[in-house]
């Protein structure tokens, strides 16, 4: 096991926080800061609608500068200046768009930057508040809060995925406020949390208890593979989220709730994707060993072997075949025939991270023992 890293370790270098994005980060802040009340619900408002567009996928979205901003962090709500009435409204997305299928995620994106270099200072200022509340919304309000987590990368991998075994964690209903379960109410109150529903001590490791499926043994800990596969891509909304609002605005990557919801919900979905990529892998295994007992894999076989890609944070297939299509018997050492083959073309398959190809190495590592016993009891 490697040294734990900090939640901020877990960022690439082309996202580490630099000093010109933490300094765009608190000048946003500071100017929003000292818009009036009513300015700042309706901006909110305006975020509230843009976030939910965004993450909706629609091909269509508005949004409305406010009437009058500060244009000033230095300056008080006394002094806001007018929004021209012409330049308030915006909408991304019209019917060419549609029917060309363009991004209105990239459309909004460049919207906001034509907006935000208007010799208007107003207008620029209104589109970067917008902007900047509606990244804050998605962080902060759209995404839950879960337990503070810490990782172990495995030696020679660079995402943390191995929760800390904490010795210390009670094991009764009986959480701490910061325990996912107990988020919705009582957040931000000291001590005990209220009697939940347990999670069992293996989900409790994780950032979000609620969307652990597996255990470190790989044991199913929900009542089957499409709960399993819901709570996988539940986790993949959630980064996908994150990811969207540091695509609108960079600088969020300096925010320290991004930096700990990114950090805790990637390494637990990175970890419960290749324990359901090897559960599933197995399932797999059993499904061909009681149909070679019932002799209906006379005719070939072939095979999609699920593995979890590091890069992409989704659920692939490697396709091979095993017995081409035909009246051909099947034995076991065909599996670990074409299982030691696809060994050798992963190994080499340069598309594949180093620690993608690791796990996908292992699967198919697991396929040809298991059919290699088969073959000495045979």
């Amino acid at each position: 096991m490697a040294n734990q890293p900090s939640p901020q370790s877990t960022l690439t270098n082309a996202e580490m926080p630099t000093s010109h994005l933490v300094q765009e980060y608190e000048e946003t802040q500071k100017i929003y800061r000292h818009q009036s009340p009513l300015v700042q619900n309706f901006i909110e408002t305006q975020a509230r609608q843009l976030a939910d567009a965004i993450v909706q996928h629609l091909p269509q979205m508005r949004f409305t500068l406010p009437d009058r901003v500060v244009t000033d962090a230095d300056q008080d709500s006394s002094k806001a200046q007018r929004v021209p009435e012409n330049s308030r409204e915006q909408m991304i997305g019209g019917v060419l768009d549609r029917l060309t299928r363009s991004d209105s995620r990239v459309a909004l994106r460049v919207r906001f930057t034509e907006l935000e270099q208007s010799s208007n200072k107003s207008v620029a200022v209104g589109a970067r508040l917008v902007r900047h509340a509606t990244v804050m919304h998605m962080v902060h309000n759209m995404l839950p809060s879960g337990r503070t987590v810490e990782y172990a990368a495995i030696e020679g991998e660079e995402i943390a995925t191995m929760p800390k075994m904490d010795d210390l964690e009670p094991e009764s209903a009986i959480t701490a406020t910061t325990d996912a379960i107990a988020l919705e109410e009582g957040k931000d109150s000291a001590g005990r949390g209220e009697l939940q529903v347990p999670f069992v001590p293996a989900a409790r490791r994780f950032y979000l208890p609620q969307w652990v499926a597996f255990d470190d043994k790989d044991v199913l800990l929900v009542g089957g593979l499409n709960e399993a596969q819901a709570h996988l891509n539940s986790m993949q909304n959630y980064v996908w989220i994150l990811h969207a609002a540091v695509a609108l605005a960079p600088y969020m990557v300096t925010d320290s709730d991004y930096q700990q919801k990114r950090y805790g919900m990637l390494g637990q979905l990175v970890n419960q994707g290749r324990a359901l990529a090897r559960y599933q892998t197995r399932e797999i295994i059993q499904t061909i060993q009681r149909r070679a007992a019932a002799h209906s894999l006379n005719r070939g076989l072939s095979l999609s072997l699920p593995y979890f890609d590091d890069q992409d944070l989704q659920m692939k297939n490697h396709d091979f075949e095993v017995i081409p299509a035909g009246r051909i018997m099947f034995v076991p050492a065909f599996v670990v025939r074409a299982a030691r083959q696809e060994r050798v073309k992963v190994a080499q398959d340069t598309r594949l991270d180093m620690s993608t190809r690791k796990y996908l190495l292992a699967e198919l590592k697991m396929l040809e023992e298991a059919f290699e016993t088969s073959e000495a009891e045979d």
